[in-house]
C-alpha cells in the first residue's frame, strides 16, 4: 500500500509564505510524478504544480512566479514553496503522487492540508 502524507499547512496573512511538504512511503518501485492539488470553496480540484521524474515542473498560470515545486528523491518528498500569498490561495491542498507499484501505475493522493490565507 503506498501512503501520501501532507504537512505544513495553516492560516497566514496575505503576502505571507507557507511551505508544505509530502512525505511518500509504503512499497513502490518509482515515483513518477508527484505534485500538488488544490480545492478551493464551491470550486473542483485544479492542479497547482506537479514535478515529473527527470522533467520540469509545471504550474498554474495563478501561481507561476509565487510558488516553487521541489523534490528530494532520497526522502520520497515532494514540497510546496509558497510566497506572496493571496485569499485566492484559500483552499484544501492535496498531494498527488503518479507511483509505479507491484499492482502498476497508480494515482494516489494525500489527505489533503487547510491552507488559509486571510488578514
Amino acid at each position: 500500500q503506498v501512503l501520501l502524507v501532507e504537512s505544513g499547512g495553516g492560516l497566514v496573512q496575505p503576502g505571507g509564505s507557507l511551505r508544505l511538504s509530502c512525505i511518500a512511503s509504503g512499497r513502490f518501485f518509482e515515483i513518477e510524478r508527484m505534485g500538488w492539488y488544490r480545492q478551493s470553496p464551491g470550486m473542483q480540484r485544479e492542479l497547482v504544480a506537479s514535478s515529473p521524474a527527470g522533467g520540469s515542473p509545471i504550474y498554474a498560470n495563478s501561481v507561476k512566479g509565487r510558488f516553487i515545486i521541489s523534490r528530494d528523491n532520497t526522502k520520497n518528498t515532494v514540497y510546496l514553496e509558497m510566497n506572496s500569498l493571496k485569499p485566492e490561495d484559500t483552499g484544501v491542498y492535496y498531494c498527488h503522487g503518479h507511483i509505479l507499484s507491484g499492482i502498476g501505475t497508480a494515482d494516489y493522493w494525500g489527505q489533503g492540508t487547510q491552507v488559509s490565507v486571510s488578514s
